[in-house]
């Protein structure tokens, strides 16, 4: 039987946790920071989900499985990653548009 980690591992934990004194309080600089982390470990994956599939393609493996999970892996990081920067933007205009 094949182990497969957890999604966790590649998800929201990366930006979400923070190690500071108070863990009520995330400055924005620092969820930049972790999102563009996650923005990296995301290329990542879709490099190795794309090399694996140019591999499997040419014959030089055969294992379709671990070709799907990577392929699989690199799509919900990238889902995720949009929709982070989907709610990053919206925040942003949120501020925006606050009168002072």
């Amino acid at each position: 039987m094949m182990n497969i980690s957890s999604i966790s591992n590649y998800m929201g934990e990366k930006i979400l946790n923070n190690n500071k004194k108070d863990k009520n309080v995330t400055s924005f600089e620092d969820f930049y920071n972790k999102a563009v982390e996650f923005t990296e470990e995301t290329n990542k994956l879709a490099k190795n989900a794309e090399k694996l599939g140019s591999d499997f393609a040419v014959g030089k493996t055969d294992d379709i499985h671990g070709v799907m999970i990577a392929q699989e892996k690199a799509y919900v990081a990238l889902q995720f990653t949009v929709q982070v920067r989907d709610k990053m933007l919206d925040a942003y205009n949120e501020i925006m548009r606050m009168q002072v």
